[in-house]
């Protein structure tokens, strides 16, 4: 019963296939044109964007694992949502000890239908060599389409916003103060959202957290508001929690070789 309280306070930031096309991050700015070229927006059967994710090599688009809401097309090269050229997902890949946010493990690759070469408006971004640990307060940047704040309306453009890096400390004991006898996910990097009115909300799931030009988290979760279906953005309450990508390494690199999970 525990267990289901804890996970009641957490909110996995996707759209959940709503009709709504993204919005804006939280006190960000409209991303430069010439900037953030490896976003991706994840689109649903419908045609509706689900989550963010990032192009991480020409073949595969990493994303959040809850954002596994029928998501069938990947637009790239388009900061815009309005007029849009829509890519195949041919295959997912979630990590296989992915259960839900609160386990932790919230991570998912999405194979193109065709291989995507660098152009003027789409790149790749790099990620970590090896397991590494970030310093505290140290200046990141998070970008999506998600909501301006809690009740916020729809926009179409990507959004963007620094964020400072919350040492696992600090996060754990934050999140146990709003929710008592909480512990963390193992495997997450905490940034944003927490003395600061800066950081990420519903719709901007499965963006990067980029530190020095690297993708190294993952959009995973904040709190929501008790008895609904909205994460609560009004910030500052705990820090937002991002999947460590350092941490899953080894599976990354079997997927990306064309190796089964």
């Amino acid at each position: 019963m525990f267990a289901l309280q804890q996970f009641a306070v957490i909110y996995a930031l996707t759209f959940l296939g709503q009709n709504v096309l993204g919005s804006k991050i939280i006190n960000g700015e409209i991303a430069p044109d010439n900037e953030t070229l490896y976003m991706a927006s994840v689109l649903d059967y419908r045609g509706y964007h689900i989550c963010g994710g990032f192009l991480v090599s020409e073949d595969f688009v990493m994303t959040a694992a809850h954002c596994d809401v029928y998501p069938r097309h990947v637009v790239l090269g388009n900061h815009h949502l309005r007029s849009t050229d829509k890519l195949m997902i041919a295959e997912k890949y979630k990590h296989p000890y992915y259960r839900d946010v609160n386990s932790g493990y919230d991570i998912m690759l999405l194979k193109l239908s065709r291989p995507v070469q660098p152009t003027k408006t789409i790149k790749f971004i790099r990620l970590p060599l090896r397991e590494m640990t970030l310093n505290e307060n140290e200046k990141c940047q998070v970008a999506g389409w998600g909501k301006i704040n809690t009740y916020g309306g729809s926009v179409d453009d990507l959004r963007v916003v620094d964020v400072s890096v919350n040492s696992p400390q600090v996060c754990q004991n934050a999140w146990a103060q709003h929710v008592p006898g909480y512990i963390l996910p193992t495997s997450v990097i905490c940034a944003g959202g927490y003395n600061t009115t800066k950081g990420f909300c519903q719709g901007d799931s499965g963006g990067p957290l980029v530190c020095k030009g690297m993708a190294v988290g993952i959009v995973s979760f904040n709190k929501r508001i008790p008895g609904t279906e909205l994460g609560n953005c009004n910030y500052p309450d705990v820090p937002n929690v991002y999947a460590d990508i350092s941490k899953h390494l080894n599976w990354i690199r079997m997927i990306l070789q064309g190796k089964k999970s």
